[in-house]
């Protein structure tokens, strides 16, 4: 267990892109008050647990550093190997039997931890794991270091683009299989049908299918989904509609959290969405490669996208690799 001398609580901010947030004046659940006008930081859990803090002072700004000492223990798994690798079977089975067509199956990395803050540890995931929507949030009752390189919704007015990752090789790798493309390609439509529900007919269009995107140790297959919201619809009804995260959920939606919920316990921020809304613009990402404190409990999680092509000794492998060097930022074994 990580242990570090008693010191002063760390302040309650939102940083994202350069942009700081401090003074915090409101926490609520209530996404009405979205559309006030004000600049609200956003954690929405995959379950649907809602999060916004209105923060009084906005300003650009780098992230200030701060030291991290790095963990030593083992990180526990809500799911051994060889239950993760029954479940990917179990949702083999359901496609089978076409009830659906793709499950992204996660698991959670835990360890004890106790007093400080992630301060630190989101200080070396941005010089180390550098992430185009990496996110740090202080509130009450909960700390996220995320270091997520998926866009979840971008908003400018009545714009609203979508980026769902689905694929994942290696970094020394070149080429995406046929598994990946069809998993992707699942997923773009899943989104054009989520954005469907707040966009005006015909807006929807997909600007980029299947681009390469490399990060740290591994590159993601990516595509680019946009549409025009209609006239004067509600953050309620945007957020409403389109979560969870397609990309972290699976196809048909409906079918694939039926199975998320028999078969995993809770995720918490892990694959909900993480940014900050402020009138008609708004930055959200989908909650990977983040950790989370919450009580004297640090979270992690990773998963895969399972199809009926997975392999279920490489879609462990595939959890691993996604965790294995945020991992050794943070510290501890895996």
């Amino acid at each position: 267990m990580r242990s570090l001398a008693p010191m002063s609580a760390p302040i309650t901010q939102m940083w994202m892109g350069g942009i700081h947030a401090t003074n915090c004046v409101e926490i609520t659940d209530d996404a009405t008050r979205l559309d006030d006008g004000s600049f609200w930081a956003v954690s929405i859990s995959f379950e649907g647990k809602a999060r916004f803090a209105r923060f009084a002072n906005v300003s650009e700004n780098n992230f200030s550093a701060h030291d991290w000492e790095p963990l030593t223990s083992r990180w526990s798994t809500s799911q051994s190997q060889s239950e993760y690798t029954a479940y990917v079977s179990k949702i083999r089975e359901s496609i089978a039997f076409g009830g659906v067509y793709q499950v992204n199956a996660c698991r959670i990395l835990s360890q004890p931890f106790e007093g400080g803050s992630l301060e630190g540890l989101f200080s070396q995931l941005l010089e180390r794991n550098p992430a185009q929507f990496a996110f740090y949030l202080n509130i009450e009752g909960l700390e996220v270091a995320s270091a997520s390189p998926e866009r979840f919704l971008s908003r400018n007015g009545l714009k609203v683009i979508t980026s769902p990752i689905k694929g994942t090789i290696r970094s020394d790798q070149d080429v995406f299989g046929e598994k990946d493309k069809a998993e992707n390609l699942m997923i773009v439509d899943l989104m054009r049908n989520d954005l469907g529900r707040i966009c005006d007919a015909g807006s929807i269009e997909v600007n980029e299918l299947f681009r390469n995107e490399k990060h740290p140790g591994i590159t993601h297959l990516v595509s680019d989904v946009e549409g025009r919201l209609k006239s004067g619809i509600s953050w309620r009804e945007i957020l409403e509609a389109t979560m969870p995260p397609g990309s972290v959920s699976g196809a048909p939606k409906s079918s694939a959290l039926s199975i998320i919920e028999e078969n995993e316990g809770l995720r918490g921020p892990y694959c909900g969405t993480l940014g900050w809304i402020h009138g008609d613009r708004a930055e959200l990402s989908v909650a990977i490669r983040t950790f989370w404190h919450e009580g004297s409990t640090l979270n992690f999680g990773t998963g895969a996208g399972i199809t009926w092509g997975s392999d279920p000794a490489a879609e462990w492998e595939e959890t691993q690799l996604k965790a294995r060097h945020l991992i050794s930022i943070a510290g501890g074994e895996l």
